[in-house]
């Protein structure tokens, strides 16, 4: 019986992407996240408590139009996520406002770094650099065309804490080239986190396609084993209840090892098919691995012998490997191949099976005298159970023919490359053995 850590189990499903995404997150940036909604009258609430002073200077001088564009303003930072573009041109225009009314405001720019900000998280980094030197022009010019010429007053320069003119426009360029710096840190902030954003959802979105990829993958898996287990098992339960009729007549003890046989073969069938029905059952304790190898090999062979298919067999070269996926590989592929010889074969008098390794290659032979040379066998199956085939062999970088001999009959060859790991393990052993 498999166990599971401790922990988890079938009850408890793996994590998606977006789970450990956010298990990486901070507390902080968790709640920001969950709560957005309060995060931004927060900020609205925030912005408007450090621009009230100014704002109230402002009034005091008779000047009243920063303290409306304040709180209009902060009534903006709260809608800012839904319409960020018409909130940027809104707070934009409200600071130059502000500016132009009263060149004294200290505040400005603040709102307009908090809407760069969301505005370069969700628009592309070209677009959002090229607008912000666009603000940061017009920006420039309000400050050496408005606010320059004001504060040069000497009533203005005792207001501002300088003593001379110099240091009024030491005083304006610092602040500009502050703004200008801040607005373009600002947008390759905002840049940034988009960009790891966009770098998540990719990685989402990727693992989701391998999530698909992989059930599709399982599925197909499944109805290959499907497949051979019913196409294997049906046709050798035909064959044999065919003989059956035959020697109930004739040999009577005979017939009865056939339908023993037969009962067999319906077993064996039925624990195949509830062994790989079992894996997609939650809870089920049934292995993922399918469990035919080289050991129940001979056994296949032996129900072809005792089906009606002159059966005749042989093995070169060193034994498989006992890697268990490689050995099922094997096994699908001669039951397979024995299994349209059984199907579609007409007047089969020699069948043959070689199966021959030299060192890390495999060849599987299977050849029936079927048909005449030149003949054409019928169609009658799908096609799936010679496309399952090479599926098999192209896992292991293999590959397999199936078509008319040269001779007549019907020829699947088969070639298969040994998986290093399988190899390194045979090398290993035989070391331990000297």
């Amino acid at each position: 019986m498999s166990t599971a850590p401790q922990g988890e189990g079938p009850e408890s499903p793996a994590p998606t992407f977006a789970e450990l995404t956010e298990k990486r997150r901070g507390p902080v940036r968790r709640f920001m996240r969950s709560h957005r909604v309060l995060v931004d009258v927060l900020l609205a609430l925030a912005y408007f408590l450090v621009s009230a002073p100014s704002a109230l200077e402002s009034a005091a001088n008779g000047r009243g139009a920063p303290w409306a564009g304040v709180i209009v303003i902060s009534l903006l930072l709260t809608v800012r996520r839904r319409w960020p573009m018409v909130v940027l041109g809104l707070v934009f225009l409200c600071e130059i406002g502000m500016q132009l009314f009263d060149p004294y405001f200290s505040a400005t720019s603040l709102a307009v770094w908090l809407v760069l900000y969301t505005t370069a998280t969700l628009y592309a980094g070209r677009r959002m650099f090229m607008m912000v030197g666009l603000i940061s022009a017009m920006q420039l010019l309000v400050q050496f065309v408005v606010v320059l010429p004001a504060v040069r007053d000497p009533a203005a320069v005792g207001r501002l804490m300088l003593v001379d003119v110099p240091e009024v426009n030491t005083f304006i360029w610092m602040m500009a080239a502050l703004t200008v710096l801040s607005n373009f840190a600002v947008v390759g902030i905002g840049a940034a986190v988009r960009n790891n954003r966009l770098h998540d959802a990719e990685l989402a979105n990727w693992g989701a396609r391998v999530q698909r990829l992989a059930q599709v993958a399982e599925r197909n898996r499944i109805a290959r084993e499907m497949h051979d287990v019913v196409a294997h098992s049906l046709s050798v339960m035909i064959a044999l209840s065919d003989g059956a009729q035959v020697a109930m007549r004739r040999d009577p003890d005979r017939a009865a090892g056939v339908l023993a046989e037969l009962s067999s073969t319906g077993r064996g069938a039925l624990a195949d098919m509830r062994r790989v029905i079992g894996v997609l059952r939650d809870g089920s304790d049934a292995p993922l691995a399918p469990q035919p190898a080289s050991s129940s090999l001979a056994e296949m062979l032996e129900g072809f012998r005792v089906a009606g298919l002159p059966l005749k067999t042989t093995h070169s070269g060193a034994a498989l490997p006992g890697d268990a996926a490689f050995q099922l590989t094997v096994y699908r592929i001669v039951q397979e191949s024995l299994t349209n010889v059984l199907r579609y074969g007409r007047a089969v008098t020699r069948v043959e099976v070689s199966i021959s390794r030299e060192e890390d290659t495999v060849r599987i032979k299977v050849t029936d005298n079927g048909q005449l040379p030149g003949a054409t066998r019928d169609a009658i199956g799908s096609g799936q159970g010679l496309k399952g085939m090479g599926e098999r062999a192209a896992i292991y970088d293999g590959s397999v023919y199936a078509g008319p001999g040269p001779r007549g009959g019907w020829v699947v060859h088969a070639i298969l490359t040994v998986p290093e790991h399988a190899v390194n393990h045979e090398h290993t052993q035989g070391e331990t053995t000297r």
